[in-house]
């Protein structure tokens, strides 16, 4: 049996040295994780594949999947309401072709509907909604 420092394996949970006796087996097991991590740093660092998420350009929003708070929910819940009742006000003409313009993903045009700000941000919110 070998001991094995809690501390170096877990530093932001064990402050002080913590020794624990532990098999051949785990030892190994612990051993070859560090060095698997290892070899994973000099890769990155020889390929230059590090970078920072905190770039902002939304790749971070693709990478991350964020659970939906239930805010979030009722918010989008809330504006689906607003939409489909500013939807149902237009003629029923109209109501098309604003429905065939966002679910085809054609550009809005330069002149829009009143409602054309909130069916926008509805669409927009389907989108990444879909797109997850």
């Amino acid at each position: 049996m070998k001991k094995v420092n809690l501390r170096d394996l877990y530093p932001d949970v064990y402050k002080t040295d913590h020794f624990v006796e532990v098999t051949e087996d785990v030892l190994e097991t612990i051993r070859d994780s560090e060095r698997a991590e290892a070899a994973y740093d000099r890769r990155m660092y020889r390929y230059k594949a590090h970078y920072s998420l905190d770039c902002d350009n939304g790749i971070e929003n693709a990478i991350l999947m964020k659970p939906q708070t239930p805010e979030m929910l009722l918010e989008e819940k809330q504006l689906r309401e607003k939409l489909y009742a500013a939807v149902m006000a237009l003629p029923e003409k109209q109501a098309k072709r604003i429905y065939a313009g966002h679910s085809c993903g054609q550009e809005e045009r330069a002149r829009s509907p009143p409602h054309s700000d909130l069916i926008s941000q509805k669409f927009r919110s389907e989108e990444k909604i879909s797109g997850l």
